[in-house]
């Protein structure tokens, strides 16, 4: 786990993503994605972080997504730090994040409530 590349501002951990050997995350101004990214583009143009920091209930974006949505309302109850220990915990665990073209353990989920008591204890 790369932690000092943190939470991608739509909840997606660019910590642990297969990608971050060619990406410094969606925080940099070297994004991959940054030109079609909606929930970079909102953030920015809200004046906040993340999605997780913004006051609003929304789905857009990535958000429409139970994994990224998941990890923000996650990080809305019990912050990202518990989120990062959770996940790094997780992954000694052998729970994985995704790889290239697999769906990983946090993607088979269609209870937004079920993937948070997931992250927290790393069991279903």
């Amino acid at each position: 786990m790369k932690r000092e590349l943190g939470i991608a501002r739509c909840g997606l951990a660019c910590c642990l993503c297969s990608e971050n050997t060619k990406c410094n995350g969606c925080m940099s101004d070297t994004c991959p994605d940054k030109d079609w990214c909606v929930n970079r583009k909102c953030t920015i143009e809200k004046g906040v972080l993340s999605c997780y920091a913004c006051g609003e209930e929304c789905q857009k974006g990535l958000l429409g997504k139970i994994k990224p949505y998941g990890f923000t309302l996650f990080i809305k109850r019990y912050g990202i730090d518990m989120l990062l220990d959770c996940l790094e915990e997780n992954e000694k665990k052998g729970i994985v994040y995704h790889r290239e073209g697999i769906n990983g353990d946090y993607d088979d989920f269609d209870d937004v409530e079920k993937l948070i008591a997931f992250i927290k204890t790393g069991k279903t």
